[in-house]
């Protein structure tokens, strides 16, 4: 991101140099900016100036892609050899007598699974880097897999061993899915550190380009440097040449001139009445002279996934929001899920949570359960469970630690709460404390997965938007636990949850427990 001073693109399409400013050495790419002002504002320097690096440009820039692409397809042929490996000698072993179309299937498997995820579109680069697309589409290529295999053999009568298909393919989807998954996450850790990103830059109304510039600062590992913005009024000689740390590279009649003058990778268009629909038509048009991709951000930014799509209505392409998932079977479901993992977690943490409770007991005074009033669904209270991490009365001694504190303005958050006992400091590093809350979600108080848990006392202090929150259960974890918990800002917070009430699904709740795992380890933002 342009956040980062000095951000080096590593790959294949690594061209730099080396320039000596103010006595600081600097790694400038193709298409890159150079700041040399102190950091301010959200923590980005100002730019005092703007210089296009001629260089091998956008081609260069996305050249990794292939070789990304390349590496999962060899990937993909060698977890499908593996996986027939295994199915096959777990099936029959060393016995390789009577066996034939086993056997042909197994040498063919890397071939069938590699056309099977190829006809299934999992090596297209719009449903790679982010989102879930791309493994949703591995299990649907491995579905259809499955049913032709099934189809073939019946149709021919070919004598292929279920045994083997049932262990071979759903091994391979495991290994083809875990695999993705780490050189996916090998990719967003070199983005975060400056690598593999596009020169990206925001067209639009000042409020709309601060707030997506926000945003995208937020998600770095999405791989978009911001290097400049295009205001209605452009660069005015009298007026400034730059807004919220970017340079105004022009105005929104500019827009081509910028691509091509700053080798623009990516343009992304806030919705203003500059832009209708005509001249929006019309940029597209432009661009396609040139390698920048179009983005179009609509007006409902925090919707997204299955609640929106594009329709056409009396000849034109709208926008339609659905409602959310809120209601019905889906709740029903939700909840049952819910049930269903509490009681499977209870059972596996009971000797850890028995050893807790010894260890609370033990080591200071006072009851092993913290009891505290929470607000719940549709705004109605119940006793939260936790274990005790403070003292005996801590709650009773915020009033006097209020001065010294590390929250966000509403919450009370200390870094060294001094109230926090020894054993409690462990539990809430690994937020162990929050074991008992399991009771809480089969008593349906909570879910596994929804909005933090709010003191009454911040309710009322909530706006219109954060009311949003009461429409769902409050959760163990949530989109705030995986985002930094304490060290978020009020603002992140009401955006964080009012986000996952308005995109709540099953499968938004598994990839949230998944991440879960990850940021307590981590224990960033725990205290």
């Amino acid at each position: 991101m342009c956040s980062r001073v000095g951000g080096v693109l590593r790959g294949s399409f690594q061209t730099t140099r080396r320039t000596q400013e103010f006595g600081i050495t600097l790694q400038i790419a193709p298409g890159d900016t150079t700041r040399h002002a102190p950091p301010t504002g959200r923590g980005r320097p100002r730019f005092s100036r703007v210089r296009r690096l001629r260089g091998e440009g956008t081609e260069a820039r996305r050249a990794w892609r292939s070789a990304y692409v390349r590496s999962i397809v060899l990937g993909d042929a060698v977890c499908a050899a593996l996986a027939a490996v295994i199915g096959y000698f777990v099936r029959f072993g060393t016995d390789v007598d009577g066996q034939q179309y086993s056997l042909t299937a197994a040498v063919l498997m890397p071939v069938l699974w590699l056309a099977a995820m190829h006809i299934g579109r999992t090596y297209e680069e719009r449903y790679l880097w982010v989102g879930a697309d791309e493994f949703r589409r591995v299990l649907d290529a491995a579905a259809l897999l499955l049913a032709a295999v099934a189809v073939v053999a019946w149709g021919l009568d070919l004598a292929v061993a279920r045994g083997f298909v049932v262990v071979a393919l759903p091994v391979a989807t495991v290994l083809t899915l875990l695999l993705r998954y780490v050189r996916r996450q090998r990719l967003h850790r070199a983005r975060i550190g400056g690598a593999f990103q596009q020169t990206t830059v925001i067209v639009g109304h000042r409020g709309a380009v601060a707030s997506l510039h926000a945003q995208l600062d937020r998600a770095a590992y999405h791989g978009y440097r911001v290097i400049g913005c295009c205001l209605p009024d452009g660069r005015l000689a009298d007026g400034p040449t730059d807004f919220d740390g970017l340079p105004v590279l022009g105005g929104l009649t500019e827009v081509l001139d910028v691509v091509r003058r700053y080798e623009v990778d990516t343009v992304a268009v806030m919705p203003c009445p500059e832009l209708d629909g005509p001249e929006l038509r019309r940029l597209g048009w432009a661009l396609e002279q040139t390698e920048a991709e179009l983005l179009l951000a609509p007006a409902v930014t925090e919707v997204v996934g299955p609640r929106v799509a594009i329709r056409p209505v009396c000849g034109l392409p709208l926008l339609h929001v659905e409602r959310p998932e809120l209601r019905g079977v889906r709740r029903l479901g939700k909840s049952a899920v819910d049930a269903g993992l509490a009681v499977g977690a209870l059972l596996v943490t009971l000797p850890l949570f028995l050893g807790i409770a010894l260890a609370v007991k033990t080591t200071s005074r006072g009851p092993v359960f913290f009891k505290q009033t929470r607000v719940g669904r549709d705004g109605q209270t119940f006793s939260m469970l936790k274990f005790r991490s403070m003292v005996t009365g801590a709650d009773r001694m915020v009033e006097v630690l209020e001065n010294d504190n590390d929250g966000n303005g509403v919450l009370y958050k200390r870094k060294a709460d001094p109230r926090v006992t020894r054993i409690g400091r462990v539990l809430r590093r690994y937020s162990l404390d929050e074991l008992p809350q399991l009771l809480n979600v089969l008593r349906g108080d909570m879910s596994l997965v929804g909005p933090r848990p709010p003191l009454p006392s911040e309710t009322e202090r909530y706006g219109f938007d954060m009311r949003r929150r009461f429409l769902v259960k409050p959760g163990i974890t949530g989109l705030w636990q995986i985002s930094g918990r304490s060290d978020l800002s009020w603002d992140d917070s009401v955006r964080i949850d009012v986000r996952y009430v308005e995109n709540w699904s099953l499968s938004f709740d598994m990839m949230i427990l998944w991440k879960t795992l990850g940021a307590v380890i981590r224990g960033r933002g725990a205290y």
